[in-house]
């Protein structure tokens, strides 16, 4: 183990020891329930692992809260599409029903294609939701977005490369 690692294992030790019990308790507040505040509060010191942030950290209490919030933004949403996902298949006659795998596949590749949507901004995330969810030609996105059809075409472009690459990772 190099000092550099050593270090960052010192710091992330002092910033989970000194601010998971403010940090769980801020967030049972908000989600009333202790189970999930355990897991996102779990969560939040995972991601600034991942990415080595913790040397970085000058406020902590305030930049937990906001990767929290993140966190808690994140997971409704794929509360959300997941919810919705399932609302379409209980809608759906029983023969063209989907097996429980294929239902889980396409609600992995939903997530995925959400994720790789986060990313962008947002009149090509809306751009590539008008043209798959409702079906809209380029000038009716462009209407409703108020740009041209090339601007359209170019969103539309990158949110589909954006995905592609998401789905082939």
């Amino acid at each position: 183990m190099s000092v550099n690692d050593f270090s960052l294992r010192q710091q992330m030790h002092i910033l989970y020891s000194d601010h998971q019990g403010w940090l769980q308790t801020w967030l049972r507040r908000r989600l009333g329930d202790s189970f999930e505040a355990a897991d996102l509060t779990q969560d939040t010191f995972v991601s600034i692992l991942k990415n080595e942030q913790a040397a970085d950290i000058l406020e902590p209490r305030p930049f937990l809260a906001t990767i929290a919030r993140r966190l808690m933004a994140h997971r409704h949403r794929r509360q959300l599409l997941e919810s919705a996902y399932l609302d379409a298949l209980s809608a759906l006659p029983e023969p063209v029903a989907a097996s429980p795998e294929l239902q889980l596949l396409a609600l992995e590749a939903l997530q995925q294609i959400d994720m790789a949507l986060d990313g962008l901004p947002p009149a090509v995330k809306e751009a590539f939701l008008l043209a798959h969810l409702e079906e809209l030609s380029y000038a009716e996105i462009a209407e409703r977005l108020k740009v041209s059809s090339s601007s359209v075409k170019q969103y539309l472009t990158r949110a589909n490369r954006q995905c592609l690459f998401a789905l082939a990772a």
